[in-house]
């Protein structure tokens, strides 16, 4: 076109813009880039100059100079569980006030992500987080060693030289079992997770340790493949022929379950007949309804250590940021519906 304006179907480059403005390309990527060292006035009269240009800045082009493309990947192994959604809300939200976007891989039932990391390169991220998944430690730490970062979330790995960031699994059962005995229970027993999860493992570990410590018979165990409210349902049937008076369960959707099973399948009441405590304090353990007994896991504290530490501000040398936890008591383990928190 005539006097060297541009077609205005033509995609504009910075490069146009630093011309059609009079100073550098590199200006004009400084200006689009918040940590980026450039005057306030200069960066305002770039950003209204480009809106009025109708420019918009290419992320994935810039990042492929930069080496940074400010995506985290978020992988995720099921979102049945309603405290994964939560998760994945709160930490998606964070990451895009650290100024991040998230992508997320949801794997299909089977699928491990041993698997699907190779194809992760592909996007060129700059951390993944893994969320309720599980990862070899020869993978995670293949990696590591390549200058990526990777995150575990409400798991840990032995052998592996990652971060992770969780909860206090072991403490929380030992004050499932403390509560269970101070409300005069005798017969505890544990509704178990999947067996491949570090979190599983701690809470039953725990709940044994605990029950040893204070001289009390563990009353039966059942294992759950799932963590599924139909898991818990199953449990509750499958647990009552060793006649327990208190069940705890490793989450609070399998809890859920349990408790409709022990109120409609076997004509008992909760807590008179079997006291119930769940663990994670989802939304739902808190309707009258339920009225679940659980152990609250500190959510936003657990989300914001991940993004400190795909940002690198933890300030942290260990591998492993644990949050304590708490007990919330409700109906399911006393007479009265008031929540207590001590």
């Amino acid at each position: 076109m005539a006097n060297g304006s541009k077609d205005p179907k033509q995609i504009l480059t910075a490069r146009d813009v630093a011309q059609l403005m009079g100073v550098s390309t590199s200006m004009i990527s400084r200006a689009f880039n918040p940590d980026a060292s450039i005057s306030p006035a200069m960066r305002k009269r770039i950003i209204e100059a480009s809106a009025a240009l109708g420019y918009r800045p290419n992320v994935i082009a810039r990042s492929l100079s930069t080496r940074s493309s400010k995506i985290v990947a978020i992988i995720v192994g099921t979102l049945e569980n309603p405290f994964y959604a939560q998760v994945l809300e709160k930490l998606s939200r964070e990451l895009q006030l650290a100024g991040y976007q998230s992508l997320l891989f949801n794997l299909a039932p089977g699928q491990d992500v041993d698997s699907q990391l190779p194809f992760l390169v592909q996007y060129n991220v700059d951390a993944v987080v893994i969320v309720s998944a599980s990862i070899s430690a020869g993978i995670a730490n293949d990696w590591t060693r390549s200058g990526r970062k990777v995150i575990l979330f409400n798991r840990t790995l032995p052998d592996a030289s990652i971060p992770s960031v969780c909860c206090d699994n072991f403490t929380g059962a030992k004050l499932a079992v403390d509560h269970f005995v101070q409300t005069g229970r005798r017969r505890l027993a544990f509704a178990a997770g999947r067996r491949d999860t570090s979190t599983n493992a701690e809470r039953e570990l725990g709940f044994i340790s605990r029950l040893a410590e204070l001289g009390k018979p563990f009353a039966a165990k059942a294992d759950n493949p799932h963590c599924s409210f139909q898991d818990g349902y199953n449990a509750a049937l499958k647990l009552a022929a060793d006649k327990p008076d208190a069940i705890f369960f490793a989450n609070d959707v399998m809890a859920l379950g349990g408790i409709e099973a022990i109120r409609k399948e076997l004509g008992l009441t909760v807590p008179d007949d079997i006291a119930v405590i769940g663990f994670d304090d989802i939304p739902m353990a808190a309707w009258p309804t339920y009225s679940l007994t659980t152990i609250r896991q500190p959510l936003d504290a657990m989300v914001e250590s991940a993004v400190d530490l795909v940002s690198d501000q933890s300030g942290a040398d260990e591998l492993k940021v644990v949050h304590p936890v708490q007990l919330v008591e409700r109906a399911s383990t006393k007479a009265t519906s008031d929540e207590k928190v001590p």
